[in-house]
């Protein structure tokens, strides 16, 4: 109970953080791409999409403490699996400059 708190806590302080734009470094893949590529990306769109699935994950955590269930556990692995695969698919298209 206490490490989901923190979990969330923590998801909520780091997408704050990329969200204000001090936080580039905390964006896995941009962090270690060379200084050639990083300028493929649109730095604007892509803070805004991680930060915000960031500040999306933090409430859903808190929302397994109400549930303490199979089928909540369940369903919160799967849609966070699902929003990953769309964070990845966006950050690799709308995220990029044309």
């Amino acid at each position: 109970m206490i490490v989901l708190i923190v979990v969330a806590a923590i998801l909520l302080i780091m997408g704050i953080i990329i969200l204000i734009g001090k936080g580039d470094n905390l964006i896995a893949g941009y962090n270690t791409a060379s200084k050639e590529e990083r300028p493929q990306y649109n730095i604007k769109r892509l803070r805004g999409l991680i930060g915000g699935i960031l500040l999306v994950l933090a409430p859903m955590m808190l929302l397994l403490l109400s549930e303490e269930s199979l089928a909540a556990t369940f369903s919160f692995v799967v849609l966070t699996f699902v929003l990953c695969i769309v964070v990845v698919i966006l950050a690799n298209t709308w995220a990029k400059k044309r």
